[in-house]
């Protein structure tokens, strides 16, 4: 099996761990993507790659910006590679395409390697535990309480109010990087996927009034 590899994720360990494995493979082409457009780059010359992505340290807002790189490469094959994805985010993108495979990075090592080599078959693969999650029984959203930090309740009201992740960082004097990842769990709690959806629960919840939402 002969394919090219991608890893779009910006942790060192991640990135040593894979490139030693794939050491080890031999038959494994090796390359690292630190940003979208150097993603873009690389899957415009190897259309038929396996990425290895990162979604919750990368920067790729939600599931239809994963669908349109989906549509665009359609030939490439894309592992969700992350400490922490929810249930609901991972049926939309199942939904989307037999291209996404889902592992985690509590995976144990052999879980690993058979994704990898599902994936370098253009077949999906989804680890245990979160196969485990999808099958368990779903709370009701009206029982289950929402824990935001401080910081996560500030920028729900900030995107609430129509601030750009950009604008909010500027504000806060943060990095993009940053709040993007603040704006992904602050999405992964309130289970939602849109910034519509979080604007309506932080207007039920009193983050904001209507008069300032339609100013």
């Amino acid at each position: 099996m002969d394919y090219h590899l991608i890893l779009a994720d910006r942790q060192d360990i991640t990135r040593a761990g894979m490139l030693y494995y794939c050491q080890s493979l031999g038959e494994v082409e090796y390359r690292q993507a630190d940003d979208k457009t150097e993603l873009i780059e690389q899957l415009k010359r190897h259309a038929d790659a396996v990425v290895v992505l990162d979604y919750t340290l990368f920067d790729i807002n939600d599931v239809d910006e994963l669908e349109i790189l989906h549509q665009r490469f359609p030939r490439a094959q894309w592992v969700l590679f992350s400490v922490d994805l929810s249930a609901d985010f991972v049926r939309r993108v199942i939904a989307v395409s037999p291209c996404f495979s889902i592992l985690l990075k509590e995976s144990p090592m052999q879980e690993i390697r058979d994704c990898l080599q599902y994936a370098g078959r253009h077949q999906r693969y989804i680890c245990q535990r979160m196969a485990e999650l999808l099958l368990a029984p779903q709370p009701s959203r009206v029982e289950e309480e929402v824990r935001l930090t401080p910081t996560e309740t500030e920028i729900l009201k900030d995107i609430a109010l129509g601030l750009t992740t950009r604008e909010i960082a500027e504000k806060r004097f943060s990095s993009f990087h940053t709040v993007n990842t603040h704006r992904k769990n602050i999405f992964r709690k309130l289970g939602v996927n849109t910034v519509h959806e979080a604007t309506k629960y932080a207007l039920r919840a009193g983050l904001i009034d209507s008069a300032e939402y339609y100013i």
